[in-house]
């Protein structure tokens, strides 16, 4: 595996464990709760972000709409160590992909249903920004809206 890509997959890795230290602060009842009555809940914003490393890494391989579409409906997760389990069976399931994948495999493009095409490395460079976007709405949920503070570094 090159050097950009074990760089980029430690990134993901901080995120991951970050994440996992955020969920050690909360209970199942937790996840429940809705800061915005319009909005995620904890719980489904947990689910989403545990799903990240596996679906980008589907769209990033050509998945259509209909396979994403049956990718998300087929996951149900209804307590932390679910979404705990999801989380690092998608992570593990990357970084073994990638670790698969050549210099011309990562400069090869690809096209998301929706049209963007990104080469495979960027799609792994956007799974970094999809996570850390996503860290950091779970994190102001727990600290500005549940007020819980979980006490977890968030960069090295």
């Amino acid at each position: 595996m090159n050097i950009y890509c074990q760089n980029v997959l430690h990134q993901i890795e901080i995120a991951v464990l970050s994440i996992m230290g955020m969920m050690d602060t909360l209970t199942d009842k937790d996840l429940t709760k809705r800061p915005t009555s319009s909005r995620h809940s904890v719980g489904e914003l947990l689910s989403h972000i545990s799903l990240i490393c596996g679906a980008d890494a589907l769209i990033a391989a050509g998945a259509g709409q209909q396979e994403m579409e049956e990718f998300y409906s087929s996951k149900t997760l209804n307590s932390l160590d679910d979404i705990k389990d999801e989380l690092l069976h998608h992570f593990s399931s990357l970084k073994e992909g990638v670790g698969a994948m050549t210099d011309e495999m990562l400069t090869e493009e690809t096209t998301s249903y929706w049209g963007v095409t990104y080469t495979r490395f960027e799609w792994l460079v956007e799974i970094v920004a999809h996570l850390y976007h996503h860290r950091g709405q779970l994190h102001a949920m727990l600290v500005h809206c549940i007020d819980r503070d979980p006490q977890v570094q968030l960069f090295e």
